[in-house]
This record gives structure tokens, sequence and C-alpha cells, in this order.
């Protein structure tokens, strides 16, 4: 072991360059970094796009430029999923930032999705729109803090995996709404989702989506107030800092743990109830498609910030339909429109590396080249 540790040693004593910790990055600086990660990502792309289809690369990417914003209606439908996206990233980043790894999202926005549906089902008709849509908000809220607040209670109580709990919440919360899709499918077993007539979120200025954008808004900006401004935002970034300091300057770390997870539970509820009150109509399995695992990505990008969230979002979700639409014009495998999504957002990753770190040549090596 002793030799294994002076090799280990003497490599990195050698070595012409080694990684070091950066102090605090201005916000531009970090920017610019992640900006050039995504030239050279369409760059990679290019060649790869070259070397496999022959096709131009160039081409390629105004028609994924076209097929993200190329009419008013893809417009819409864009800000629409960016804002669906958003609302679960601020959803899971207070639990984040308390270090509390909450990867269940996905079985909360589903959970939140079912008690709107449900309410939809058999309170529509029997109750005019105006009163019903509240109802289903505050029902969608209720059903996603409880979902969340069950990994948070055994966390605190048992000290479980919080994030294999919530992992395997996400799967019942999937079976559970795999069966009531079958059950309330018309014909009844068939399996076809069914059109849930009542309780449709109103158009506003013709828009469709226009009050799904202008609801995730103002959870923004209220999320943004409250982790920055708020006696429970500090409390959540002092309990992630160290749960000792936390115990130590008298915060109820349990509490602030539960509290939080009712949060996040009720936010993701509240991207349910959008999805299927105001943009689907119907309950699938899939509502949430795959978005509450990808927010967890546009969170941590985000460094937890809410505004910042905002672009990541919007670029994530631009990659996604202009790849799927380089698919169907070219007539390319949906795959390649994954591969090109993937390079893109590895790039962006990576760059979070170098924002964080950087190479420094070792003095050695300078002084020998002098």
């Amino acid at each position: 072991m002793k030799k294994l540790n002076d090799f280990m040693v003497k490599t990195f004593c050698n070595a012409p360059c080694h990684i070091a910790k950066r102090d605090d990055i201005v916000w531009w600086k970090a920017w610019i970094i992640r900006i050039v990660s995504v030239l050279l990502a369409l760059i990679v792309c290019g060649v790869i796009t070259v070397a496999l289809t022959k096709l131009n690369p160039i081409k390629m990417y105004i028609t994924m430029f076209e097929g993200a914003v190329g009419t008013s209606r893809l417009v819409w439908n864009l800000f629409q999923n960016t804002a669906i996206l958003l609302c679960i990233s601020l959803a899971v980043t207070p639990a984040f930032k308390m270090r509390f790894w909450n990867i269940g999202a996905e079985g909360q926005v589903l959970i939140g999705g079912l008690a709107t549906a449900a309410c939809m089902i058999f309170l529509g008709g029997r109750l005019p729109n105006p009163v019903l849509i509240p109802i289903m908000l505050v029902v969608s809220i209720v059903a996603g803090s409880i979902w969340g607040l069950v990994p948070a209670y055994f966390k605190t109580k048992f000290n479980s995996n919080e994030t294999l709990f919530t992992l395997m919440m996400n799967y019942i919360a999937i079976q559970i709404v795999a069966y009531f899709t079958l059950e309330w499918s018309v014909p009844k077993g068939s399996g076809t989702p069914r059109t849930l007539e009542f309780g449709q979120l109103p158009t506003l200025l013709d828009q469709k989506y226009l009050i799904n954008i202008l609801i995730v808004a103002v959870i923004t900006i209220i999320m943004y107030i409250y982790l920055k401004y708020s006696k429970q935002g500090y409390e959540i970034s002092v309990v992630g800092e160290s749960e000792k300091t936390a115990k130590y300057v008298g915060i109820n770390v349990k509490k602030v743990v539960l509290r939080t997870m009712a949060i996040s539970g009720a936010i993701c509820g509240i991207a349910g109830f959008l999805l299927v009150a105001g943009t689907d109509h119907s309950l699938k399995s899939d509502t949430a498609g795959g978005r509450g695992f990808t927010a967890i990505m546009v969170s941590w990008l985000a460094k937890f910030h809410p505004v910042f969230m905002i672009v990541t979002s919007l670029l994530i979700v631009f990659l996604e339909k202009g790849a799927s639409k380089i698919s169907e014009v070219y007539r390319l495998n949906s795959s390649f429109s994954d591969i090109i999504t993937g390079i893109i957002i590895f790039f962006i990753i990576g760059s979070e590396f170098f924002i964080n770190y950087k190479v420094k040549f070792n003095k050695k090596e300078k002084e020998a080249k002098v």
C-alpha cells in the first residue's frame, strides 16, 4: 500500500498540470463557458452528422431551429413544455438545496394528475368550472404533498435512504395511474385514455397554454423570493450545509425536512394539474413524460437558481423539439435525435467541470521550459 501511495504522489508531482478548485466565478464568465460548450457540441454534432448521414450540418441546424420555433403554434408549444419542465424543476430544488435527494418528482406529478383527473370525472358536470377548477387545484396540491411527505417521514423517523425510497414510489405511482387509466378508459378496459371534458383550463387571449405559462411564472417568482429572502429558505440552506450546524443554532431539522418535501410535492401536484387540466385533458401513465428526471438535471445545471432554470429548461426543450424535427424531416432513426440531444447535454454538463475547476500547470514544468 505504501508503494502505491509513493507511486501516486510521484506521478502527480511530476505531471505537467493538475486540477484545482476554482474560487467563486463571476456569473457571466460561467455563462460564457456554457455557451462555448454548446458551440463545441454543435461542431461535434455536425461532424457526427456528416459521418453518419452525409447531411449538411448547417441545413440540419436550420431544420432544428424551424422545428422548435418555426411557427407561432410551435413557439407556444415550446413555451408550454418549458413551463411544465420549469415547474417540476422548481419543485425538486428546495429538497436538493437541503441535500434531500428527491428523485420522486415523476411519481408526485402523476399522483397530482390522478387527483385532478378524479375530480374532473366524478365532479365534472355537477359543479360549474369556476368552482370545479379550484377544487381540482387544491386536491392535486394535497395529493402531491402527501406523496412527498411519505419518504420524508420515513427519512426523519427511520433514517431511510430517500433516493431509493422516492425512486421506488415513482413506480408505485406509475402502476396506480396505469390501473385507473384502464378503469376509466372508453370503452372500459380498452386502454384508450378517456378525454376529460369537464374542468379544462380556459383559454386566455385565444391562447390555449397561456394560463399554464402564467401560473408557472408566478410560481417561479414566489420560489425565488422564498429561497432567497424568507426565513424558511434560510433554514433550508443551513440544513443543506450541515445538519449539525442547523441543530446547533436551534433549527428543527425534522420539521424543515417534512415541510420542504411537502412543498416539493405540492408544486409537483400543480404540474400534474396543469398537464391534465391544461394540456392533455387526459391521464396516462406517461403523462409526466420523464420530466421528473430531466428536472433534476435542470435544477443542478442552474445551481438551484430559479431564474437560471428558465434558461436551462428552455434550452433542453428546444433541443428535444429541434432534434425530433430532424429525425422527422430527414427520415432518420428516432435514436439519431437522441444522439444529438445527448451530445449537447453532455457538453453542457461537462462545462460545469470547468466552471468549478481549472487546470493549472506545475511550476517545475514551467521552469523547465524557461
